[in-house]
Formats: C-alpha cells, sequence, structure tokens
C-alpha cells in the first residue's frame, strides 16, 4: 500500500520526484568464508572478486552502469549460508549471486538462488551436485568427476604409483566426492585402494588413521579434504616416518598449507585451476596487478573470483541488462570466454569445460608441474 501511495504522489507531482525505483547499479552479490577455518578460500575468491568489480566500474561499468557488490561472510559455518543469501536476495535486491568455493557451501545457496530465479555463478564449488540444482546455477571452474581422474592419471602414470590410500574429510560433500571418483578410477585401470580413512573438518589429531595406513605401505596418499587438515596431516606423517608421496586436489590451496606442513610438503602434489607461472600475458598482466593491489601473489581462488565476475559482465552485455531469464540463457551460451584461469565455455550441465594443471612444492614454494587434460577411461 506504501508503495502505491509513493507512485501515486509521483504522479501527480510530475518533474519533482525522480522516476520510481529507478536503479542506475547493477546490484551483485558475494558469499564466502571471510572468517573462520577456511578463510583463507573466501578472502582469495573476495580479492578477485573485487579486483574485477574496480577494473569494471573504472573502465565505464556495464552497459553504462557500475557495479553494486554486496559481500557476505558465512564464517565457514554450517547453515550461515542459507541466512546471508537470502538476505542478499530478498533485502539487497542482488541480481546475480558469486561464490563460493567450498561445495558444501554452495550446496547451500543453490536451492535459495534457483527459486529466486537469480543466477549464481560458483568460483570453485568443485562437487558436481552443485549445478544440477537447477538451471540457474553455474560454475567457471572444472568439477569433482574430472579432477578426481586428473588425480589418479598423474598418479598413476605420471608418478608411476598404483598402491594408494585416502584420507576424506567426511564433513565436506568436495572431498567425499573426489575420493569417490578417484577410487573408482583407480579400481578401473588396475590400481590398488590399500587402506581407506577419515577424519572431519576441525580435526587436530591424525596419528591414529596414519597409522593404520602406514601399515599398508602405500606409494602414495591422497587427501581430498582442505589446507588446514590436509597440512597437519602431512606434517603428522612425517613424525611417524611415514615416506609415502602425498597428493590432494584444488582444495589444497590455502595460504597457510606450507608453513603449517613446513618441510615435511616437500615433494607433494596437488591439482588446481591455476598457475602464476602460466607465461600467457593475460595471466601474467592479472598476476602483476593482483601484486600491485594485494602485495601478494594470487592463487586459484583469487583468479577464479575474477574471472566469474568479468563472464558475469560479458553476459549481462550480451543479454542486454539484468533480465533474470535472459541473463541465465547469456551465461548458459558462454562460448571460450577468455579467463585468467582458462578459457571458459559452459556446457551444457553449466559446468565449465578447461584443463586442469598440477603443482609441486619445492623449497618452500609451489611451482608448476604439468597440464593434465582429462580423458574418457
Amino acid at each position: 500500500m506504501k508503495r502505491l501511495l509513493l507512485l501515486s504522489a509521483c504522479a501527480f507531482l510530475v518533474g519533482v520526484c525522480p522516476p520510481a525505483f529507478s536503479q542506475d547499479t547493477i546490484k551483485i552479490g558475494e558469499f564466502g568464508s571471510l572468517t573462520g577455518d577456511n578463510a583463507s578460500f573466501g578472502i582469495s575468491q573476495n580479492e578477485g572478486v573485487q579486483m574485477a568489480v574496480e577494473e569494471i566500474n573504472n573502465a565505464g561499468g556495464v552497459l553504462g552502469k557500475k557495479i553494486d557488490l554486496t559481500v557476505e561472510d558465512n564464517q565457514t559455518k554450517q547453515g550461515q549460508t542459507t541466512t546471508i543469501v537470502r538476505k542478499l536476495i530478498s533485502q539487497d535486491h542482488v541480481e546475480a549471486l558469486i561464490g563460493e568455493v567450498a561445495s558444501s557451501k554452495t550446496l547451500e545457496a543453490a536451492p535459495i538462488a534457483q527459486e529466486a530465479k537469480i543466477p549464481l555463478i560458483a568460483t570453485a564449488a568443485t562437487n558436481p551436485r552443485v549445478t544440477q540444482v537447477g538451471d540457474y546455477i553455474f560454475r567457471v571452474c572444472f568439477i569433482d568427476d574430472f579432477q578426481a581422474v586428473v588425480i589418479a592419471r598423474f598418479v598413476m602414470e605420471s608418478l608411476h604409483k598404483s598402491k594408494v590410500a585416502f584420507m576424506t574429510d567426511v564433513k565436506q560433500d568436495y572431498s567425499v566426492g573426489l575420493t569417490q571418483f578417484a577410487k573408482d578410477y583407480f579400481l578401473k585401470n588396475g590400481g590398488q585402494v590399500v587402506k581407506e580413512q577419515s577424519y572431519s573438518s576441525g580435526d587436530k589429531d591424525f596419528r591414529a588413521q596414519l597409522t593404520d595406513i602406514k601399515s599398508a605401505n602405500p606409494d602414495a596418499i591422497i587427501i581430498t579434504g582442505y589446507y588446514p587438515e590436509a597440512s597437519l596431516i602431512i606434517r603428522q606423517a612425517r613424525q611417524l616416518g611415514i615416506k609415502s608421496t602425498f597428493v590432494g586436489g584444488d582444495g589444497w590451496d590455502g595460504s597457510s598449507l606450507i608453513p603449517v606442513a613446513g618441510k615435511a610438503i616437500e615433494g607433494s602434489f596437488y591439482s588446481t585451476h591455476f598457475s602464476t607461472e602460466n607465461t600467457s600475458p593475460a595471466v601474467q598482466d592479472f598476476v602483476q596487478k593482483y601484486k600491485k593491489k594485494y602485495n601478494k601473489t594470487p592463487d586459484a581462488f583469487a583468479a577464479l573470483g575474477y574471472d566469474a565476475v568479468n563472464l558475469l559482465a560479458d553476459a549481462i552485455k550480451r543479454a542486454g541488462g539484468t533480465d533474470s531469464q535472459k541473463l541465465r540463457d547469456a551465461i548458459a551460451s558462454t562460448k571460450n570466454f577468455p579467463g585468467v584461469t582458462g578459457n571458459i565455455t559452459i556446457n551444457a550441465e553449466r559446468n565449465a569445460d578447461k584443463p586442469a594443471v598440477i603443482l609441486t612444492i619445492k623449497d618452500g614454494a609451489v611451482h608448476f608441474h604439468q597440464t593434465v587434460e582429462p580423458k574418457k577411461s
């Protein structure tokens, strides 16, 4: 009723009231873990997002409108994403959403965005179930069945190790899925899974699981969880005399991985989306701008946040605005978008088709090792 009265008043006071509810900005919401155990993920994503928004706005915006970014922190707490995404949609009236790195958090947000028909672009949520929620859910990263095959093939074909053990974080959809897909590949292709152990996010002591794994003497131990626990697992494993090669996924890509693990992590490998050692001019330009702005080197999640915003801006231009259906269709039709994490094509399942990179840890730093293309088993 108040809205109707306001519109009526403006109709009579021609020239006095501005056009009702005119919008001279494009409202985008971002959600992530800016604090809590996975803060490294959310901070990196946010820095990439903020950098892209700043560059777009400084260049005149999108279709003549500046991006108005609202950022919310889920504090790495289960259930918090549901609350903040509902707020972003119902109170902040965002027209698109960016986030999250963690699959479990993104799976909280996706049904809400889908019901509201607000396009959501996940940055690094790799669990296949994320985009299966509905046709308004997208991502700029590869997915776990892809990544799992990359990891398994790398261990078997490049490291020439076929006797493996898995450590899985049962609290994270990402970890559970990655283990299952990688294990399936190993078993189908002549590998041996000699031990499987589980843990939960936040655990600090892994010696019981590692002692059991040590008894099987695996060639490699694949930790499919996130960097806070992976760094502790590897450090404790070396203290127990375990000499196996450690391998992980993009969940290892956190700022505390090497500082916490120390020398124990030397010679380990993990798959991810991006390498600062890529000599592409676009990548090197991004790396230098990021270093200048934040005084540090970008990781994969900063690069994915940057790509997500730029891909969204490109889709808004192609859609001619932010009409929900038209914007959804424009994102879905993205082909060969030149991201800093590689050219991005959104496929029929709304996932990004792209290769993965393998990084290794040497002399206390992360280095590019190789690019791995997927192949059908």
